[in-house]
C-alpha cells in the first residue's frame, strides 16, 4: 500500500492509494496524532513512559509547510511551528483517516 497522490485540500490531506482507495485526514488530526517520541512518548524496558510535557498548540502547529517521503514507507510533515520529527507510515495514515 503506497500513495500515488497526496494533495492538501483546505485543512485536509487527501491520499489516493495504489489500490484505488482514498483517505482524508484533517491537518489538526494529523498533528495531534504525531507518533514521534516527543509527542507520543517512549516506553523503557520497565514500562515507564517518557515524553515531553504537554504544550498548547499554536495556530502554526496545524499549518503544513511541506511533506517529505521517507524511504518507501512513510511521510514526514514539516509544520509552521518548526515541528518535523514525526514519521507517519502509510499504514498509520490510512488507519488515521479511517478512524
Amino acid at each position: 500500500m503506497r500513495p500515488v497522490d497526496i494533495q492538501q485540500i483546505g485543512d485536509e490531506l487527501a491520499f489516493k492509494w495504489d489500490d484505488g482507495g482514498e483517505t482524508f485526514v484533517r491537518l489538526e488530526d494529523l498533528r495531534r496524532h504525531c507518533p514521534c517520541a516527543g509527542c507520543k512518548g517512549e516506553v523503557d524496558v520497565m514500562g515507564n513512559l517518557y515524553k515531553n510535557p504537554d504544550r498548547p498548540y499554536t495556530p502554526q502547529a496545524f499549518q503544513l509547510q511541506r511533506l517529505a517521503f521517507v524511504g518507501g514507507y512513510a511521510v514526514q510533515p514539516f509544520w509552521a511551528d518548526g515541528h518535523n520529527t514525526g514519521l507517519f507510515s502509510f499504514e498509520y495514515l490510512r488507519n488515521l483517516g479511517a478512524a
